[in-house]
């Protein structure tokens, strides 16, 4: 079963082929993708990478984990999964207090 894991701490110039490369080593890589952001398609400084198993993963994280990579210290370990945030909710609920008579 694959496991993901987060890299934190990267390099703004760090690129999924360069983040692939790095983890090969420890074993066979799924996918690793460089989050970016949005509007400007920059590196938001951190990523995650799916290994095909479970031991290349802890192998890999065991290994790179506090070690320098472009001129970083970068963090490695297993991703969490995403939680669920409440979606803000606007208009309607209260009534604040306007147009009250006294």
């Amino acid at each position: 079963m694959a496991t993901k894991l987060f890299v934190g701490k990267l390099s703004f110039s760090t690129t999924n082929e360069s983040l692939q490369t790095l983890f090969e080593q420890f074993g066979t890589v799924v996918s690793a993708q460089v989050a970016a952001d949005r509007e400007t398609s920059r590196s938001r400084g951190f990523g995650f990478v799916e290994m095909e198993n479970e031991a290349d993963a802890q192998k890999a994280i065991e290994a790179l984990d506090g070690t320098t990579f472009e001129e970083r210290t970068i963090v490695v370990n297993v991703a969490k999964p995403r939680e669920d945030r409440p979606r803000p909710q606007f208009g309607g609920g209260s009534r604040g207090g306007f147009g009250r008579r006294g």
